[in-house]
């Protein structure tokens, strides 16, 4: 999954939409794609040591993504694509440990007039859906740091697909991109929608796969999975 471009430290300045970042690199002020749309109020802070790397594809308006920041001395990726990608890797090598029994891994599969990331077929089929976590408070990780209408719908179709017994089994895997978090919940206080919808989706038979990660050579390495506490079932 290693990117040729070798990674820049950065100063932090500031962020003038969701997905730009402005950055200082030895006196320079360089434009920066940020590949995450969540808030990340607690990172984006002017001064905060950021990282970034070269992208030298041609229909980019920058030339930079802003790939992780150091949040109080811990590496954390920031870029919300990653995560894809990392449990593509260790599904179609068949090293991810939470999940077996399948012969073949099929990425965004149609379902429901959209898409999951995952379809997994074997003696019987299972639907995954991955999301990027980046925020934790005191070893809490937190999902979402900003309304996921997108990701509330996801959670309502793998319950339904579950129900309806399009796949035999459903899970969402949420990847926290740092390797500070003991605990999951979803985040009532930015999206009760999404919590609800989780929470509904578990009540369904729908698998909730908290993994903790750490940056390693710029890539995501797997530390383990983590207890989860969805809150009261009927909460909302």
């Amino acid at each position: 999954m290693s990117n040729a471009y070798p990674v820049k430290k950065a100063k932090f300045i500031e962020r003038p939409n969701r997905f730009l970042a402005k950055v200082e690199v030895n006196g320079q002020l360089i434009e920066a794609f940020v590949p995450n749309p969540g808030r990340m109020n607690e990172f984006m802070i002017p001064g905060k040591q950021v990282f970034i790397r070269h992208n030298s594809a041609s229909h980019r308006k920058t030339t930079f993504d802003m790939i992780a920041v150091n949040h109080n001395g811990v590496i954390v990726s920031i870029d919300s694509n990653l995560p894809n990608r990392f449990i593509r890797h260790l599904l179609e090598i068949h090293e991810f440990p939470y999940l077996n029994d399948y012969d073949e891994v099929i990425p965004e599969p149609n379902v429901y007039e959209g898409r999951f990331d995952f379809k997994l077929k074997g003696s019987e089929t299972t639907l995954i859906e991955v999301k990027s976590c980046t925020l934790v408070e005191q070893g809490h990780a937190l999902f979402p740091d900003a309304p996921t209408i997108r990701g509330a719908r996801h959670m309502r179709h793998l319950a339904r697909a579950v129900t309806e017994d399009i796949a035999q089994h459903a899970a969402v895997i949420f990847v926290i991109q740092r390797p500070d978090a003991n605990i999951f919940s979803p985040h009532d206080g930015n999206d009760p929608l999404f919590g609800n919808s989780l929470r509904m989706a578990y009540r369904t038979g729908v698998d909730v796969i908290p993994l903790v990660t750490r940056v390693t050579n710029w890539d995501l390495e797997l530390v383990g999975r983590i207890p989860f506490d969805l809150g009261p079932l009927d909460r909302f």
